[in-house]
This record gives C-alpha cells, sequence and structure tokens, in this order.
C-alpha cells in the first residue's frame, strides 16, 4: 500500500503546471507580444501607405495621359468628402480662377485610406526630412503640396499659377507629395520628375525608400 501512496504522489507532482511556472510562460508571452505587435501594426501602416502612394502615383500617370490625348490642360485636386480625403484629376486652363471645383460624376477620383491623408507641406526637421532626388541637376525649387500640380497638353507637369494665368513648362523642377498616416506612424511620398515620370517612397525612420 505504501508503494501505491507513492506511485500516486509523483504522478500528481508530474500532471499540470505549477504557480510560479504558469506566471513565467505569462510573462514571455507579454514580452514577445510587447515586441510583435508595434512591429506589426508599423508594418501595416507601411503597406497601407505605400498601397496609397502608388494610387496617387497612378493617378498622376492617367492625368498626364487625358492631358496630350485630349490636348488640354488637367490639375491634381483634392478635396474631402463624408471624412474621407479624395484626389481627382479635373480638366481646366491655366487662366482658370477655380480649377478644383469638383464636378460631381468625374470618375477619375481615389479615396484615400481613412488614416491616410494628403500633408499640408513638405515635412521640416529630419524625420521625416524632405525627400531630395540626386540626379537633379535644375536650378528651381522643387514643388510640394503647397503647389497645384498640372499637365500641359504635351503631358508635361507644370505648377498651376491661376493668379498669373499661367502652368509653365518645363517646370523649374521636380516634384514630391507628402502624405502622412494618423499619429506620426508613417510617412510616403510620390515624386514626379520634370519629364512627368512617377515614383514612390516611404519613410523607415532614417531614409526614404
Amino acid at each position: 500500500m505504501t508503494a501505491n501512496i507513492r506511485g500516486k504522489a509523483r504522478r500528481s507532482r508530474q500532471s499540470g503546471f505549477s504557480m510560479v511556472e504558469l506566471v513565467i510562460v505569462v510573462g514571455i508571452i507579454m514580452v514577445i507580444a510587447a515586441v510583435a505587435i508595434p512591429n506589426g501594426i508599423r508594418a501595416w501602416y507601411n503597406m497601407e501607405m505605400r498601397a496609397t502612394t502608388d494610387q496617387v502615383a497612378s493617378l498622376m500617370q492617367r492625368g498626364r495621359l487625358e492631358a496630350a490625348k485630349s490636348n488640354a490642360y488637367y490639375a491634381l485636386c483634392y478635396r474631402v468628402n463624408q471624412g474621407v480625403q479624395q484626389i481627382y484629376l479635373n480638366q481646366t486652363i491655366p487662366t482658370n480662377t477655380s480649377p478644383c471645383t469638383f464636378v460631381n460624376g468625374n470618375t477619375m477620383t481615389i479615396d484615400l485610406a481613412r488614416h491616410i491623408t494628403a500633408s499640408s507641406a513638405a515635412p521640416s526637421g529630419s524625420n521625416p526630412s524632405k525627400y531630395v532626388l540626386s540626379t537633379d541637376t535644375s536650378s528651381g525649387t522643387p514643388c510640394d503640396n503647397t503647389c497645384t500640380l498640372a499637365f500641359s497638353p504635351r503631358g508635361l507637369p507644370c505648377k498651376l499659377d491661376t493668379s498669373a494665368g499661367a502652368c509653365n513648362t518645363p517646370a523649374s523642377s521636380y516634384f514630391v507629395y507628402y502624405f502622412q498616416a494618423d499619429n506620426s506612424n508613417g510617412w510616403g511620398a510620390v515624386l514626379v520628375t520634370k519629364a512627368g515620370r512617377t515614383r514612390t517612397f516611404t519613410w523607415n525612420g532614417s531614409a526614404w525608400n
């Protein structure tokens, strides 16, 4: 009988976890979650930003093609509709004082993700820094979100200046448009070269890539 009691006690000690062991396991899980969840959120924001900037770049290229096809000027415009920021193309002329008046039925419109908006201006400081096109040799100042981008009937980008009634081409320099995620969780940029080509970038915390 003594042997049976000892066997039962041994099996009892071998089954399940002690409270200390459970606390250790839970602690390890919490540490892993503390590291993995922020990284997962950051990766998701980066994917959303990349998809958004790719959409904007595609819309710009569509504007370029439509301008050349229609022998007209097309401006890239912004508006907020039911809490969602939209970017759309408007056929216009340089002397139009309201080139971004939205027309219902405009099919060249994209919705930005709800947590992503076009920045009011280029970023300042070092995080992020402004994007610089190293191969550009022009002496002009690059245009940013404070400029209204348009495409001429030749399909070239130009800064639309309604007060001067002009949209001069070729542009004096390249264009960079910045986009920001909520709570500064991510930045994206769309480059438009003087030739009208587009590229997209995201900020990785130290550089544009």
